[in-house]
């Protein structure tokens, strides 16, 4: 039998020698990479059948990870095991080399994205009706499973899996729904944009945005789809319907500097997208044609790009009910800074020391007033802020640095992991109006316990096990009792249609 390298080539009609060490000498990563990589991942380390190999793009995958997957393969996927192939310094020098940044920094053109562009079932040629039978169409959940890659679709009612199919390589910033709840759209690290029709049950179209993506979000009329890369410094405007390109439009600040996109996100109440940028003081939103804005700001097409100078580096976001105040904060540590995006004005600072995560910030009414929760990830607090005056209400001490929290507008408990540091295996339950934690669970002593969603009622949750031999617990909301298991490979992420489509407060968005 061929070994894998000389049989993909064989299939691909291409010459690829087999590496050979002599004695005494040093492996040659770039050599090894040619022989047996760039088949699939390409000859620039962009990504081809399999992912790209880049240092950003790796940052989920430790270096000793690398070293195994290369050694053993990957179950489930396309990547072949070359332990036989190649020796221990071999795979290691190969390993070390893919961290590296390459010495020419690639580019992803507009011809590059359209030249990706795949449509499976063109729009409005697929049946209007689902293809399976389930109570309510609104308490689906899509699940991600980074174990080996795959989504997982599921009825909130009966808690079953109705499909599982293959996504990308390390899906990142959360599938994004349509408006009406048929469509789900996935990003993944390596820039594809995935969209899937849940009623058929079919992946319809894909396009490859850019070369390492943060996150992706759908207008609120579900036109338009938004990516954000790290690389290029750029935003992708895509048609929904198919994914077809708009707009690529570059990432460059007032002072001329570009900047790569932490984060997009939808502000349904303003018509538009907001962009976290990473490197330059600004914030930048862009006006769907309906809400089209005139005087010295720079049109995209038909779309308006309005820029905000901010009063500091904001690449992480938070955002009231209305969409009008935005809670930033940067990676340094410095505080947040609440930005009032209607009078382009700083309003507030909060004492958010270290690097909380807002995006996973959620809201909740006490003693008739709004309040923000935000984890931190570096150290074990949750802060509460009261968002009428932006004052501190509390910090409630964790068992450790967390990262995600859930509640529902119908329960009366906040849920946050303590995902970093040797407790990660517990989960507190928060009581919403006493701001204290009145339950800690230890599901799976050892195994990372995290992200919580509730269905659409608010009466049931899904808690993950991040494990490759993890799974879904299905808890009761209020009593918390278990109420059934299913195995995961590693599942993170799940989020149920109706919280998302209608911005239930519990949920990040």
């Amino acid at each position: 039998m061929k070994a894998p390298t000389q049989l993909i080539g064989a299939l691909l009609g291409l010459a690829l020698p087999v590496a050979s060490l002599a004695q005494g000498d040093a492996p040659d990563p770039h050599m090894l990479y040619n022989q047996h990589c760039s088949v699939c991942h390409g000859v620039s380390r962009l990504g081809g059948i399999g992912p790209a190999l880049l240092p950003d793009n790796l940052s989920r995958l430790k270096h000793a990870e690398a070293v195994e997957v290369i050694r053993d393969g990957r179950p489930a996927t396309q990547m072949p095991a070359y332990g036989e192939l190649l020796g221990e310094a071999e795979i290691a020098a190969l390993a070390e080399w893919i961290y590296e940044r390459p010495e020419v920094e690639p580019s992803w053109s507009d011809a590059d994205i359209l030249a990706s562009h795949i449509v499976n079932h063109a729009y409005g040629t697929l049946p209007d009706e689902p293809v399976f039978e389930v109570e309510d169409l609104k308490n689906l959940f899509i699940v991600v499973e980074i174990g080996d890659h795959h989504v997982s679709l599921l009825d909130g009612d009966r808690f079953e899996r109705i499909a599982r199919f293959p996504s990308r390589y390390a899906l990142h910033g959360g599938p994004k729904y349509s408006p009406d709840g048929r469509y789900v759209y996935f990003g993944s690290r390596d820039g594809w944009v995935t969209k899937y029709d849940i009623y058929n049950l079919e992946v319809t179209a894909e396009v490859r945005a850019g070369i390492n993506m943060r996150n992706i979000a759908v207008s609120a009329d579900g036109r338009y789809v938004l990516a954000g890369n790290y690389l290029p410094h750029t935003l992708v405007l895509l048609d929904a319907r198919n994914l077809e390109l708009i707009a690529s439009i570059p990432v460059e600040g007032l002072n001329g500097e570009t900047s790569r996109v932490s984060a997009v996100y939808t502000a349904p109440p303003r018509n538009s997208f907001v962009a976290a940028l990473r490197d330059i003081p600004e914030v930048w939103e862009i006006r769907w044609p309906e809400e089209r804005a005139a005087g010295d700001e720079a049109l995209v097409g038909d779309f308006a790009l309005h820029r905000m100078e901010a009063p500091d580096y904001l690449d992480d976001f938070f955002f009231d009910m209305e969409y009008r105040y935005l809670v930033g904060a940067a990676r340094g540590g410095k505080g947040g800074q609440v930005f009032d995006m209607d009078e382009e004005i700083k309003v507030a600072d909060l004492p958010l020391e270290g690097m909380p995560h807002l995006g996973a910030g959620i809201t909740w009414e006490l003693d008739g007033r709004r309040v923000m929760a935000i984890p931190h990830i570096d150290k074990g607090q949750v802060s509460v802020f009261d968002m009428s005056d932006w004052s501190l209400v509390t910090q409630i001490e964790t068992d450790g640095p967390g990262f995600f929290m859930r509640s529902h507008e119908s329960s009366p408990y906040a849920w946050v992991d303590v995902f970093f540091g040797p407790n990660h295996d517990r989960i507190h339950v928060i009581d919403k109006q006493s701001l204290e934690i009145v339950e800690t669970l230890i599901p799976e002593p050892g195994k990372t316990a995290a992200h919580v969603e509730f269905d659409r009622r608010g009466e049931t949750l899904l808690l993950s096990i991040w494990d490759d031999d993890g799974y879904l617990l299905w808890l009761d909301a209020n009593t918390l009792e278990e109420l059934g298991r299913m195995p995961m490979k590693r599942p993170s992420g799940k989020y149920n249609v109706w919280n998302k489509t209608q911005y239930e407060e519990g949920t990040s968005h």
